[in-house]
């Protein structure tokens, strides 16, 4: 494994290892790329989300006049009737995600492999 930021957690997650190996290989480097990438190998889904835990997923909001990240990473606070809250990294702050504009299920991410999800930069801030 080469040195550098990954290194240990490449160690403790197989997942973070193979998604590094792909997306340098194909030398990624747009938040589209990226995302596909992600999808590829984090397979574990959730419908529902659990507070306190990490997710990335595609989203579409429904509020026109708006600027939305397409390929949030949020660590959820509070799940709701309408949907569910939680703190979007690429913001850093606190967002809103509705049940109807959340795309496909939300991907788990673990908490050991957050830190290489931010290093990323695969936010996709779009305007509806």
């Amino acid at each position: 494994m080469e040195k550098g930021f990954g290194q240990e957690i490449e160690k403790k997650s197989r997942r973070i290892s193979i998604l590094k190996s792909n997306i340098e290989k194909n030398n990624y480097k747009q938040p589209d790329d990226i995302m596909l990438a992600i999808m590829e190998v984090f397979k574990i889904e959730k419908v529902v989300p659990q507070v306190g835990k990490y997710y990335t997923f595609v989203y579409s909001t429904k509020t026109k006049n708006i600027r939305y990240d397409e390929f949030p990473l949020v660590a959820v606070t509070s799940v709701e009737p309408w949907g569910f809250e939680g703190i979007n990294f690429h913001w850093g702050e606190m967002r809103r995600y509705t049940w109807k504009e959340v795309s496909g299920k939300l991907l788990y991410v673990e908490r050991n492999e957050i830190d290489y999800l931010r290093s990323l930069g695969y936010a996709k801030f779009r305007a509806k």
